[in-house]
């Protein structure tokens, strides 16, 4: 694959995400389907999944740093992270109004804090693959 150093780390990004907060909400939703309804039951799960997560991001990036030159990233790079942030952080500020009003319907707070962790997963989802798309189609 012909792509810059940049472009690895967001493919990393985006299948770190993928796998690993994909994985937690597996889990996660078994413990809600078995009546695990106590936010502080999931602090376990939740900690070891940003361990993992962090960990699985910097393995695969010292990887893709041994296997191509890193270089550090330039305007293409910062423009393509603008644009896709701008395109997608609203997904953020969606989610945000969900669990405000899920706080006034009076839902559980383990809903609410799953709805929140989930709209910052999609907005990341979308982020990184609109990247992605912007590397291989240009702006």
């Amino acid at each position: 694959m012909n792509s810059s150093f940049q472009e690895r780390v967001v493919w990393i990004t985006l299948v770190s995400l993928l796998v690993v907060l994909g994985a937690y909400f597996v889990v996660a939703g078994f413990m809600l389907q078995a009546g695990v309804t106590q936010l502080v039951a999931y602090v376990p799960l939740f900690a070891i999944t940003v361990v993992l997560l962090v960990a699985s991001m910097a393995a695969a990036s010292i990887v893709a740093a041994i296997v191509g030159r890193p270089e550090p990233a330039d305007e293409r790079d910062r423009l393509f992270g603008w644009r896709a942030e701008s395109s997608s952080s609203w997904i953020v500020g969606v989610g945000v109004l969900m669990a405000i009003t899920a706080m006034v319907l009076g839902v559980d707070n383990v809903w609410t804090a799953h709805l929140l962790l989930l709209s910052l997963l999609l907005s990341e989802v979308v982020k990184a693959t609109l990247q992605l798309v912007f590397y291989r189609r240009g702006m």
